[in-house]
């Protein structure tokens, strides 16, 4: 069983910067497609970043224009998600999944896809 637990999120002012962290339990990491997703109360949940399992090609959602930076580190069953210049609307609790294989979509996957979620980090940007 695939178990996600996520880290590295707080408050931080806009403009700056944060590393999250998601550490994978389970066997065979490498095989899965595995994501960012955040969400805020009252909204869905929506994708930020995805590596698909076929072939690690990333795929980031239209917001990020290149602030953010996805990664997967498979000797560490690590994924990151390296975020700059932060902006107050980027406040949401972040979540990292993990599913085998990727979706076979085109883009981020829509959340209901990914099998393995953590439990979510917090991420708060001030103005």
């Amino acid at each position: 069983q695939m178990q996600l637990a996520e880290s590295g999120g707080g408050l931080v002012q806009s403009g700056e910067s944060l590393r999250l962290t998601c550490v994978a339990s389970g066997r065979n990491f490498h095989w899965y497609g595995v994501g960012w997703f955040r969400q805020v109360p009252g909204k869905e949940r929506e994708g930020v970043a995805v590596i698909k399992s076929s072939d690690d090609s990333t795929y980031y959602a239209d917001f990020v224009n290149g602030r953010f930076t996805i990664s997967k580190d498979n000797a560490k069953n690590t994924v990151y998600l390296q975020m700059n210049n932060l902006k107050p609307e980027d406040t949401a609790v972040y979540y990292c999944a993990a599913t085998v294989p990727s979706p076979p979509v085109i883009g981020i996957p829509r959340y209901t896809l990914y099998d393995h979620w953590g439990q979510g980090t917090q991420v708060t940007v001030s103005s």
